[in-house]
C-alpha cells in the first residue's frame, strides 16, 4: 500500500469523532453515575455499585476542585477513569516516582493503574557473565 494512501486511511480514522458504545463523550458527561454504570464493563459497574471507598472519594474531589491546567498527583490507583476526568493531566505513583498521563476518551472505564505500570522490563546481559562457574564458559553468540 502506498504511503500517502496509508496516511489518508490514518488521517480519516483520527478524524472520526469519539463514540463509547454509541454515545459521543459529551453524552457520556451528562449522565449521571448511575447511568454511566449501565453503559461501562461489569467490572466498573461492580465498584460503582458497591461505592467508591474513601481515598478514590477524596481523589474525585481534589480533581474536581484543582483548575483543569494543573497536574493532580495521586497513589489511588484503583480510581475509576470517568468522562469528567477526560483532558486532564494526573501523575500516577508506580511505587517509585509519579508517571504522569494525559486522560484521553479511550481510557474511559478502565482504571488509573493499568497505565501506569509498577515493574518495568530488565535486560540482562549474555549468559555466563558474572554467573557462576558451571554458566561461566558459555558461548555469548
Amino acid at each position: 500500500m502506498p504511503k500517502a494512501r496509508r496516511t489518508k486511511k490514518v488521517e480519516a480514522r483520527r478524524k472520526r469523532e469519539f463514540s463509547y458504545r454509541g454515545r459521543s463523550l459529551a453524552d457520556l458527561k451528562g449522565m449521571s453515575l448511575e447511568e454511566l454504570a449501565t453503559v461501562l464493563p461489569a467490572r466498573a459497574r461492580r465498584s460503582i455499585r458497591r461505592g467508591f471507598n474513601t481515598e478514590t472519594l477524596r481523589f474525585l474531589d481534589r480533581m474536581r476542585s484543582t483548575p483543569v491546567e494543573k497536574v493532580v498527583r495521586t497513589h489511588c490507583r484503583d480510581a475509576l477513569i470517568l468522562p469528567e476526568h477526560v483532558g486532564r493531566r494526573v501523575a500516577i505513583h508506580t511505587g517509585k516516582e509519579f508517571k504522569e498521563i494525559e486522560v484521553r476518551p479511550e481510557m474511559i472505564g478502565h482504571y488509573f493503574g493499568e497505565f501506569s505500570l509498577t515493574r518495568r522490563f530488565e535486560k540482562h546481559s549474555g549468559p555466563g557473565v558474572g554467573a557462576t562457574r558451571s554458566s561461566k564458559f558459555m558461548p555469548l553468540k
